[in-house]
């Protein structure tokens, strides 16, 4: 009885916690974007300002992290978290969760990122999106070569080619934009496999729907994947194509596997 009420109590707790941490996301949010990230605005200097500015958002994405986990939300564990310390990455992730872009740009000290066009004009993301010199999506054919700068520059792209949330128990289905990248800029490729059981904040799962545990995510750095294995001889847009579809077919192996262990030696 005593366990019970134990177990109801935590669960209520969770639930409460959970959305103070992302009232706490949400306020934080709207102090870094409406006084912080305009201030910086007034640096002259380009490359000193996103330098400042993606190291704020790296300390603020963090902080929420280590205050969901004081809340007891959730625990984590990262392998491999030093390959992430170098510049001019190419990082793709899977994303299980609402919160995964959060984990990795936390852990990235120069971390870019490509950003829908709403939240580019969005009053309060205009500040930081232009601070930090973040990409916005609105683009198009330019996209992929702005992608390709910013890695070359030295900036950790941090890109998930399912594009939206995984769904547990479909077939993975990743689009193409993340490894043309990769094969027109010739860039190699650090895989990102997270991982979060209980499985929470899910595509279409509601925040307050908590997990009857606290939910560990295990984010796992892979070693690079390196793009030239790829590239088909011919410099050409066909050879491009066929290249990242080779890269991704290669990704959707590599991360069904590293989702399902137990599958990697059928």
């Amino acid at each position: 009885m005593a366990e019970a009420v134990t177990a109801r109590l935590n669960h209520v707790w969770r639930v409460f916690a959970t959305g103070l941490s992302f009232a706490a996301f949400g306020i934080g949010g709207l102090l870094l974007g409406g006084l912080v990230m305009p201030a910086l605005l007034l640096i002259r200097d380009e490359h000193r300002r996103r330098r400042i500015a993606r190291r704020l958002v790296q300390l603020s994405f963090a902080g929420h992290i280590g205050l969901m986990r004081r809340f007891g939300v959730l625990t984590y564990e990262i392998v491999g978290g030093e390959r992430l310390q170098r510049r001019g990455l190419l990082v793709l992730a899977n994303p299980p969760t609402l919160i995964d872009v959060v984990f990795l740009v936390s852990l990235l000290p120069n971390a870019d990122c490509v950003v829908k066009r709403a939240v580019a004009i969005n009053p309060f993301m205009r500040g930081p999106v232009r601070a930090a010199g973040y990409i916005s999506n609105d683009d198009g054919a330019g996209l992929v070569e702005d992608c390709i700068a910013a890695v070359r520059a030295g900036g950790s792209l941090v890109i998930f080619p399912e594009g939206t949330r995984s769904v547990p128990g479909q077939p993975l289905r990743l689009q193409r934009g993340a490894a043309n990248i990769a094969v027109r800029g010739e860039v190699d490729v650090t895989p990102v496999h997270i991982r979060c059981s209980p499985a929470t904040l899910g595509k279409g799962q509601k925040w307050y729907l908590v997990p009857p545990r606290r939910f560990h995510v295990r984010i796992e750095v892979g070693e690079d994947i390196q793009i030239h294995p790829f590239l088909v001889d011919t410099p050409t847009s066909k050879g491009d194509a066929l290249a990242a579809r080779r890269l991704t077919d290669h990704l959707t192996h590599y991360f069904d596997l590293a989702g399902d262990p137990n599958r990697a030696g059928t």
